[in-house]
């Protein structure tokens, strides 16, 4: 059971941002700082990475923990309210993460995935992993 009303719980869902989330931003100012220039959300790339360097085929997805089920057998089971929606909605989530990783990849697509808040703990990290593999597929793709 829900303890909030239709109105406030649509509310909160309406706030819950899909793209340039806190950890999306870091990155990819980071990033931009660092001289990379990237597409954000890019359409025309399948499952519409976070960031996309379409010259040399890298996507990077930033997931949220909640949403893509982070340590999901384990964080099932804290799941109190509406189980019987949040469980098959967010093991559809995790089913389309691999999904669309597997089509990327087939694609020749190198893709990265990072949990939101491990970028927002440490943006610096995480900045100089995908640096070092852009500078690696730089090297593979002249």
């Amino acid at each position: 059971m829900d303890n909030l009303t239709p109105e406030q719980r649509r509310k909160n869902m309406i706030a819950i941002k899909g793209t340039a989330t806190k950890a999306e931003i870091l990155l990819a100012k980071q990033l931009f700082s660092k001289g990379y220039r990237y597409r954000k959300n890019n359409k025309s790339v399948f499952g519409k990475p976070d960031l996309t360097f379409k010259k040399i085929k890298l996507a990077i997805f930033v997931d949220g923990e909640f949403w893509h089920g982070k340590d999901w057998e384990t964080r099932k089971e804290n799941i109190k309210s509406n189980r019987e929606y949040w469980i098959p909605k967010i093991e559809k989530n995790i089913s389309r993460d691999q999904i669309v990783n597997a089509e990327l990849k087939k694609e020749g697509w190198t893709v990265l995935r990072f949990w939101a808040k491990d970028i927002e703990k440490n943006t610096e990290l995480y900045s100089v992993q995908i640096e070092q593999k852009i500078k690696k597929l730089q090297i593979i793709k002249i």
